[in-house]
């Protein structure tokens, strides 16, 4: 409202009361603002406790998938057509790496192998011989005799002091051939070979490895023993259709019993 005096302001206040008066209403005064509290140091334990646990629950868990990825196994075997083995060169003897040493049986003089016997993964059959191509590989058996194997005429006989090395194919165009099932040995395993002199070694398996070809273990393979070792090889792993060989072999470590 306005007089002759100027102008009125009139309210109501908080409890109901009408004021009237030439000077404005007083603007409302905030209630003060609290100051901060500190922290107590039980309030410092917690959030220090919450940082770590943030940092530790991301760790943990790659800790865990880690572990999980690095328990992969190896991949089946692959079936399919026949390939010759695909065998790194034989590796000079002066340069040789040595295998573990074992508890072997006597060595014997040289004689040729003639037949192997694998009860566990039934396997029998003659053993021919192979040697080196020209490109420095060994050989291997001829393929249209799949239950043939071949011994390594250039190593020791076995029997004799040092790694005999006996090849077969895993399959053929028509089927699993004399080693398909290598793969599946166990140490313990026994391998008995049939020897020209008529005499009988018998080889005990202690570990069987699969190995890449580009890769290829020469130096547990071929490397001086002072017993009487012996290797079967064949191929394993994936296939590789533009090569026409498999990628990988499969090799069993036996030693004289």
């Amino acid at each position: 409202m306005a007089t002759e005096q100027g102008p009125y302001y009139a309210w109501f206040d908080r409890q109901g009361i009408l004021w009237v008066q030439s000077a404005p209403p007083p603007a409302p005064v905030p209630p003060p603002r609290p100051a901060p509290r500190p922290w107590s140091a039980f309030t410092w334990v917690l959030v220090i406790t919450g940082v770590l646990a943030a940092i530790a629950t991301p760790l943990a868990m790659t800790s865990r998938i880690l572990d999980a990825s690095d328990r992969g196994t190896a991949a089946a075997p692959q079936s399919g057509a026949a390939r010759p083995l695909m065998l790194q060169p034989v590796p000079d003897p002066a340069t040789a790496l040595e295998t573990d040493p074992v508890s072997p049986a006597a060595a014997l003089p040289r004689s040729t192998p003639v037949r192997i016997r694998i009860p566990a993964i039934g396997v029998s059959a003659p053993i021919g011989t192979v040697g080196l191509e020209d490109d420095g590989t060994v050989g291997t058996p001829p393929i249209d005799h799949p239950n043939t194997t071949g011994w390594y005429k250039h190593g020791p006989t076995p029997g004799e002091a040092g790694p005999a090395v006996i090849l077969g194919h895993v399959d053929t165009t028509t089927g699993p051939a004399v080693f398909a099932r290598l793969r599946q040995l166990l140490p313990g395993d026994a391998i008995e070979i049939t020897r020209r002199d008529g005499s009988t070694v018998t080889f005990i398996v202690e570990g069987i490895e699969k190995a890449p070809k580009r890769n290829f273990p020469t130096g547990r393979v071929y490397g001086a023993l002072d017993h009487a070792g012996l290797r079967l090889i064949t191929c394993g792993g994936d296939f590789d259709t533009r090569a026409r060989s498999y990628t990988d072999n499969v090799i069993v470590y036996a030693a004289a019993r």
